[in-house]
């Protein structure tokens, strides 16, 4: 389990820097200005979002034969990788986010668990439980790494987010996706 939770959470982590949920977190921060909630919103949009995708993985683990498994895990780890080096930008719809009547904290569950459906991080977390059959380390870890890059930003708004090296992070998580896609390769015995 600690394995699987701490290669989750750095994963997540530097994968999320940048990302469309975490320019989100800025949106929801600098239009409300109520941290807390936002804070409890992203926590709850995140458990259930990586609980569904934790459970798809590890369904997806014990469906194919662990040669298929190695095989496609390697690849989509590459391939993570490798789309984690592009940008990621905020849609017009996602970034418009106006008051209802959920308050912060139901607005902020709903469209960040919206805005994460299919995001790299979600993708991640399906592949990180399908590599290690730990459902509750790999969500555990990806929920902490999501709330590791957005919980600073939720507090300090775009000066933060202005003075990360994205690029640099990005090359850093590109790179770990990378090497256990690469590691998985020679699992399988390249």
């Amino acid at each position: 389990m600690e394995q699987a939770f701490l290669v989750s959470t750095s994963a997540v982590a530097l994968a999320e820097i940048g990302d469309k949920t975490q320019l989100l977190s800025l949106v929801l921060a600098a239009r409300y200005r109520k941290p807390l909630p936002i804070i409890l919103g992203v926590l709850a949009a995140t458990m259930v979002n990586h609980a569904c995708a934790g459970a798809l993985g590890d369904w997806l683990g014990s469906l194919v034969t662990p040669t298929i498994m190695h095989w496609a895990l390697a690849a989509s780890f590459i391939a993570m990788g490798l789309w984690i080096l592009v940008p990621d930008k905020l849609d017009d719809e996602e970034a418009n986010v106006s008051r209802s009547r959920f308050g912060v904290f139901g607005t902020t569950v709903v469209t960040f668990f919206v805005a994460e459906m299919g995001d790299k991080t979600q993708i991640a977390t399906v592949a990180l439980a399908a590599r290690f059959h730990d459902f509750f380390g790999v969500v555990a870890g990806t929920t902490l790494g999501m709330m590791i890059a957005n919980v600073p930003a939720i507090l300090l708004g775009d000066r933060f987010a202005h003075r990360l090296p994205t690029k640099l992070v990005h090359a850093i998580a590109a790179v770990m996706f990378v090497v256990l896609g690469s590691l998985a390769l020679l699992h399988v015995g390249l």
